[in-house]
């Protein structure tokens, strides 16, 4: 199965110019969102791995596989004011403003060996402020995890020195 068909695009949205990659229809997708979860799991399975950090929203829903699927911990990094507990936060802009991240202080402990996960990365912002909150915590990131990339964006260069593994990208459009 093309993973790539199963995902919709939307021009001009949520602004001008940008052409948004509604994952939504690849989850809705039975058969694609147990695949893009089976490779994710096989890519991981056998490394050892202490959690997954999911970024909000949609890496909470491919990280939650992950973690079961894993039999590890999950660890939610969520938008300013979502969370219960102590946090501490990032802010970071993105290719359509700014916006701030949050991980409870306790979440990770130093040296645990993470993977983060998120839906698509673009310009690199989210993950970057999740690198700098995983980092500031002690733990060790094995690698950044994503459904799809915009390479056209840039956004690895938001988190050199990370090992980036994706599943499939739109270039140019």
């Amino acid at each position: 199965m093309d993973l790539k068909e199963t995902i919709r695009s939307i021009p001009d949205w949520p602004i001008k110019g940008v052409i948004f990659r509604d994952l939504t229809t690849l989850m809705q997708n039975p058969k694609a969102f147990k695949e893009s979860c089976d490779i994710l799991h096989e890519r991981y399975k056998d490394m050892a791995i202490d959690k997954i950090v999911g970024i909000d929203a949609r890496g909470f829903v491919f990280g939650a596989v992950l973690a079961y699927k894993l039999g590890i911990g999950f660890i939610p990094v969520r938008k300013k004011g979502k969370l219960p507990f102590n946090t501490i936060q990032e802010t970071y802009s993105l290719e359509y403003g700014e916006d701030t991240l949050e991980i409870h202080e306790d979440a990770l402990k130093k040296g645990e060996k993470v993977v983060i996960v998120d839906d698509l990365i673009a310009t690199g912002g989210t993950v970057g402020a999740t690198v700098k909150l995983v980092t500031k915590l002690g733990a060790q990131i094995i690698e950044c995890a994503f459904i799809v990339e915009l390479p056209d964006l840039k956004g690895r260069e938001q988190i050199q020195g990370c090992n980036v593994f994706t599943i499939t990208e739109f270039e140019g459009d």
